[in-house]
């Protein structure tokens, strides 16, 4: 596959479809992810899927076809076995007398041709989809769609074997446990919720009991929905099987636990489920943070940086030393500009260090450390190491005390360049918590190169977007600049199929960057309040987070709802 990938990467720089240095990066992707080049050049943004695919038509001397364009036949796609399709990555489209045709992203691959041609004893003609497409139909045709009202109707109503009495829990016997969260049905619903939420592309799994009722609810775009109430007698036995799936103690319910649990999913790809295991008034609560390296957005372009910023953003970061902070509540996108900041600077050139608590994505190239609290391993012992390992880049995943935030400092006085979080509300207001640590106002000036303060709103569903009105009162109260008043458009998402009726599918980061030059440099060793450092960082031309969610609205990204969802008034 090697060989064939290379082969592929050649024949596009040559054609000019990408260039030398996107098909390097490209491949280091693909080393930490497993995946196929053609996949990873689509996920970077390098080639249009349609591209490729015309490209792969041409060059294999094979038709193309748009998966999405036609409905296949219920009985060609029984010709063909789900584990078959899964594992050669192929889809059966037509089928003529003894001819089967079969879409596949590598019409290179006669292994999986001949082994098709055996399975079904039907000459074979390919054709050629793009890896995303191929994917997207093997999930519609073939992947099971029980529902929870199915699977729930395994519970037998009767059944007393799930059934403990609330006031004996603490006398409920392990083995009891271990034989109910192993039995079928709970299983299978505990399955079905794990690839439920993948599919609906949840970033967090709730499971909380209460005294009389359970609920299960996923964080979908940053947002929970819940979607069953599973009877109170499975309680235990589905926080059971989760604690058997993360290899955690089950017998101990009374103090907080923290697990893992990895799913294969086929095509060589994988799930991680960071857990949490939290005991509440009324048992346990779990929630399962979902990890999903393949949706892991690398590319800076895609994040929500306007396109000056970002110009500003990467010369930034292309300094030798200095400190780049990046500020927002949790859950608001700081890891994954991180990444893909690290991703940038990523260069074989280059000895990059990261201290992260936890490492949510392995990253090939870069050094990674999980911190251990318990036997002494944190952010502040880390950088010390680190400064001793020969570093260029070092990100410290969070700033949370003086200690770390000195070393931090000296880093990046002494030609490291430092990347790190702080949990702050804005840009500005970064400074004074820095100050408020024990950091002297000279060195945060000559040492910081620039705060960013980000928030993620929910984009607005591509396939049911519309114009609104709006009254102007609104949008005058919103922060919308009067000069653009008359050409503001607002759009809305009305609900469809594609996003559950939300009206929103997706994230987009809202991003305010406060670069520092000598004129902020100035304030802040005069001591300036965090309203004076706005102010003056506004009159050098940097756009607040409502700003930047306001110019959202009008390129019809997001809603007037999500910015005043996410953002203060400035």
């Amino acid at each position: 596959m090697a060989d064939d990938n290379s082969r592929l990467g050649e024949l596009l720089v040559k054609e000019q479809l990408i260039t030398p240095l996107q098909l390097r990066r490209a491949v280091d992707s693909q080393r930490g992810s497993g995946g196929r080049l053609g996949h990873e050049l689509t996920k970077l943004g390098y080639i249009d899927e349609n591209e490729l695919t015309s490209f792969l038509s041409k060059q294999y001397g094979v038709p193309s076809v748009n998966l999405s364009d036609i409905e296949l036949d219920p009985d060609v796609l029984k010709l063909l076995p789900k584990e078959v399709v899964t594992r050669h990555q192929v889809v059966p489209v037509n089928r003529s007398g003894s001819t089967l045709i079969v879409a596949m992203a590598d019409p290179s691959n006669i292994f999986a041709i001949d082994d098709i041609k055996f399975i079904t004893k039907f000459h074979i003609e390919v054709v050629v989809a793009s890896e995303q497409a191929i994917a997207d139909a093997i999930e519609q045709y073939y992947t099971s769609n029980v529902s929870f009202d199915e699977v729930m109707m395994d519970f037998d109503a009767d059944d007393e074997e799930f059934d403990f009495e609330q006031d004996e829990e603490e006398d409920i016997n392990v083995l009891d446990l271990e034989k109910s969260a192993g039995d079928a049905p709970v299983v299978k619903l505990v399955n079905l919720i794990l690839l439920d939420a993948i599919r609906k592309n949840a970033s967090d799994i709730h499971v909380e009991p209460y005294e009389k009722s359970m609920r299960i609810r996923y964080r979908i775009d940053g947002v929970l929905y819940e979607v069953m109430k599973p009877p109170l007698k499975l309680k235990n036995a589905i926080i059971s099987r989760f604690k058997i799936m993360s290899n955690l103690d089950i017998a101990e319910r009374r103090l907080p636990q923290d697990g893992r649990i990895k799913m294969k999913l086929g095509r060589g790809k994988e799930m991680d489920f960071r857990v949490s295991v939290l005991p509440v008034l009324w048992g346990e609560k779990i929630v399962l943070r979902l990890l999903d390296k393949s949706n892991l957005q690398l590319d800076m372009t895609k994040l929500g940086f306007e396109s000056k910023v970002l110009a500003q953003y990467k010369e930034m970061i292309a300094k030798p030393f200095g400190m780049i902070l990046i500020t927002g509540p949790t859950g608001s996108g700081k890891t994954t500009t991180l990444y893909s900041t690290l991703s940038e600077l990523n260069k074989t050139t280059t000895n990059i260090c990261t201290a992260e608590d936890p490492v949510e994505f392995n990253l090939f190239g870069i050094n990674q450390v999980q911190m251990h609290d318990d036997i002494g391993l944190n952010f502040a012992s880390s950088l010390r190491s680190f400064l001793r390992q020969d570093p260029d880049i070092i990100m410290v995943g969070e700033i949370r005390d003086f200690e770390t935030a000195e070393i931090a400092v000296k880093a990046a006085l002494t030609g490291h360049l430092v990347l790190s979080t702080l949990h702050t509300n804005d840009a500005p207001s970064s400074v004074s918590r820095m100050l408020n640590m024990g950091i002297e106002p000279f060195l945060v000036a000559s040492s910081v190169n620039l705060i960013g303060a980000q928030r993620l709103a929910r984009k607005i569903c591509k396939d049911c977007r519309e114009p609104i009105d709006v009254p102007r009162q609104v949008l005058i109260d919103l922060g919308v600049p009067a000069e653009q008043l008359d050409d503001y458009q607002v759009y809305r998402g009305k609900g469809c199929g594609t996003c559950n009726n939300t009206g929103y599918k997706g994230r987009i980061g809202l991003y305010e960057i406060m670069f520092f030059n000598d004129e902020i440099g100035e304030f802040v060793l005069n001591g300036a309040s965090t309203l004076e450092l706005k102010r003056e960082a506004i009159r050098q031309g940097m756009k607040t987070l409502r700003m930047s969610g306001i110019q959202k609205i009008g390129e019809g990204m997001t809603s007037v709802e999500e910015v005043v969802r996410v953002t203060a008034p400035d």
